[in-house]
């Protein structure tokens, strides 16, 4: 077996974390659950037990494993919101600013993906994926915009999930742990649309969001979250 470089972690180690992570992302291994004991991880994988502790810790310091002495290993309620990034979820941030929330679908469609999106999630022009409008209220004011393209080949089980029904926030963040995420945050004029959803004033300064995530399957989902200047302060993105 090749021996780890100061620094990084055995190849071995990171093939075994993969599998992990696979069937973690795939919910073979669901939220909560206890997952098999090193030693017979070590046998599944022909592995020192050694090998099977790295590959566990690297995927707890993700946040998608939780481990405790005497207790065994468990993958991670809500894992997602434990990784280095914490995507939140936006009822949860509502009502802790004591707001009641609602949440509304403007549209729900699968349509092919334009070049600006295919570039950024690095997908073919246009691949169809869901493409899905809503916006979130506090005390029946619009709090958030969102526009945000999902993957199905990305999510399983997520083609039996009716978003106009279903918060996809919320469903996301519980249901499609990400391995990587790209994040830019800018403020600009509010277009036509978005002064209309927002119910604020044309060209008003509003925040954007643009957050992609990815897991070993491809590309999530990728959003652009737009908020009113009323909620920008109390925002926790």
């Amino acid at each position: 077996m090749t021996e780890r470089a100061p620094g990084s972690t055995a190849p071995k180690a990171q093939l075994i974390a993969s599998e992990v992570r696979r069937r973690i992302i795939e919910r073979e291994w669901r939220q909560g659950q206890r997952i098999p004991d090193e030693a017979d991880l070590a046998v599944q994988f022909g592995a020192a037990r050694a090998t099977v502790n790295k590959a566990l810790q690297l995927l707890a310091d993700e946040g998608l494993l939780e481990r405790r002495r005497r207790a065994g290993t468990r993958v991670a309620i809500d894992p997602v919101r434990k990784a280095t990034f914490t995507i939140p979820i936006v009822r949860e941030q509502v009502e802790s600013a004591g707001m009641d929330y609602g949440h509304r679908v403007i549209a729900q469609r699968r349509s092919p993906i334009p070049a600006e999106i295919a570039q950024r999630i690095g997908l073919p022009e246009g691949q169809v994926l869901l493409h899905l409008r809503a916006v979130h209220y506090g005390d029946g004011k619009p709090f958030q915009f969102d526009d945000r393209w999902i993957n199905p080949a990305a999510v399983p089980g997520m083609n039996e999930v009716d978003f106009r029904h279903v918060n996809a926030n919320e469903w996301l963040v519980r249901n499609a742990p990400y391995t990587r995420t790209e994040i830019a945050i800018s403020a600009r004029n509010a277009s036509d649309r978005d002064a209309r959803l927002l119910d604020i004033p044309p060209r008003e300064a509003i925040l954007l969001l643009q957050r992609t995530t990815w897991n070993d399957s491809g590309p999530i989902t990728t959003l652009r979250a737009a908020f009113p200047n009323s909620h920008v302060m109390n925002s926790k993105d």
